[in-house]
């Protein structure tokens, strides 16, 4: 999947990834060479709005004015000046079924604050694509 994302295959999007945690690694290691910027988002343990805001105020290095909320994380993701990148972002968005399971109305604003960011960076030389990995082969 990574490796379509890089050589243009692939577009940039919010997509579904079936990979075991080590092939996303590997994945990620590409990416960062290829001059993309990774997140690495960890929904373990994330079972609500609260939670989810603070770990990607934490995961992305949000700036210390982050309003932990939806509009604010959406204008942070659209930003991104804090974190340059040469190519492009990526987001890997991992163990997202837990808010998807406890707060489904979370996770489906979340998927659309992360199509938003997708959208506005496709009209840029530093597209975004967020993956949400469900592990091929859970470890």
């Amino acid at each position: 999947m990574i490796e379509e994302l890089l050589t243009g295959r692939r577009e940039p999007g919010v997509h579904a990834w079936a990979a075991d945690r080590r092939e996303a690694a590997r994945g990620v290691t590409e990416a960062e060479r290829a001059g993309w910027r990774v997140f690495w988002l960890d929904g373990a343990g994330v079972r609500d709005k609260r939670t989810l805001l603070a770990r990607c105020a934490e995961e992305f290095a949000l700036p210390s004015y982050f309003g932990h909320n939806w509009d604010a994380l959406q204008d942070s993701l659209r930003d991104l000046s804090w974190t340059p990148a040469n190519c492009g972002y990526l987001v890997v968005y991992d163990h997202w079924g837990e808010l998807a399971d406890a707060d489904p109305a979370a996770h489906r604003t979340l998927v659309d604050v992360f199509e938003t960011a997708v959208d506005h960076w496709r009209r840029t030389a530093t597209p975004m694509a967020v993956l949400l990995l469900s592990p091929a082969d859970p470890d």
